[in-house]
């Protein structure tokens, strides 16, 4: 789930850097915005991948119990 978030931020911060739309804001540097928006982007990419629960999943396990009570 988080990685089209990542990437969705990956690329507002691409558009932002290289100048495709200009935000008219006094108080927003788009350059500045653009970097937040890609580091934050990538590192929900990042993160992730390293917290991504396996796709398959380990419920053919069969575990034996042996009981030595009963001698």
């Amino acid at each position: 789930m988080y990685i089209g978030l990542g990437i969705v931020l990956l690329v507002l911060g691409l558009i932002l850097v290289f100048d495709v739309v200009t935000v008219d804001l006094s108080f927003v540097n788009d350059g500045a915005l653009g970097t937040i928006l890609i580091v934050a982007g990538v590192l929900a990419i990042v993160l992730s991948l390293l917290y991504a629960r396996p796709g398959r999943r380990r419920d053919d396990v069969v575990v034996h119990h042996r009981d030595d009570t009963l001698r």
